[in-house]
């Protein structure tokens, strides 16, 4: 589920610095790897200077609802779900979707605390800015990943990591799909497993 590939979206706790121009000079290529090196230095901020795990997710939440379109991200990944769930099914779901995800970040950064992550080239596609990036982790190889980011000039948000040619998002609603079609399509129970990981975390 959430966890198995978390640790694309918080190896961005250690950029390395860019050149940057004054802001109305940047070009959205420009802004959109500054946003995803803004929002690693406030993540590694957050994991340095926070003492326990309960500390660490309360520091962090606040910098994910900024970086992440969490909510659109959780209803891509519920997918045709998505239609057929109760509001009350939804806002549940989105609830946990964000808790699970903040937890995942959390323990991730903390099992990997040396990631480094070397920005490179930034292209526009389909409205969006591709930020290309390599990633390296402690006994590990280096890892190809690019970032997605959206609404660069008036809002920027992550709203998918690709790694090694694997959409995170596309890969995340195949599980929670494969997962339903187990379970009778039955989203309460995907929101009860959801709980279950969350309490195991």
């Amino acid at each position: 589920m959430v966890n198995r590939r978390a640790f694309l979206l918080t190896s961005c706790a250690s950029l390395l610095p860019l050149l940057t121009r004054p802001a109305w000079a940047q070009s959205s290529s420009d802004r959109a790897a500054a946003f995803v090196k803004t929002t690693g230095d406030a993540i590694l901020k957050a994991m340095q200077t926070a003492g326990t795990n309960a500390e660490r997710r309360k520091m962090i939440g606040p910098i994910i609802d900024r970086a992440i379109d969490v909510d659109g991200v959780a209803k891509f990944c519920l997918g045709r779900f998505w239609n057929t769930a109760t509001p009350d099914q939804r806002q549940r779901y989105t609830e946990l979707f964000h808790e699970v995800l903040i937890g995942n970040i959390t323990d991730k950064l903390g099992e990997y605390q040396q990631v480094k992550l070397t920005v490179g080239r930034s292209l526009a596609r389909d409205d969006n800015e591709i930020v290309s990036s390599t990633i390296e982790r402690p006994n590990n190889p280096i890892t190809t990943v690019q970032w997605v980011v959206a609404n660069v000039a008036t809002d920027p948000k992550v709203i998918d990591v690709i790694a090694e040619e694997t959409s995170l998002r596309l890969t995340q609603r195949s599980d929670y799909a494969s997962f339903l079609s187990h379970n009778n399509n039955d989203v309460d129970k995907l929101i009860a497993a959801m709980k279950q990981q969350l309490a195991q975390n």
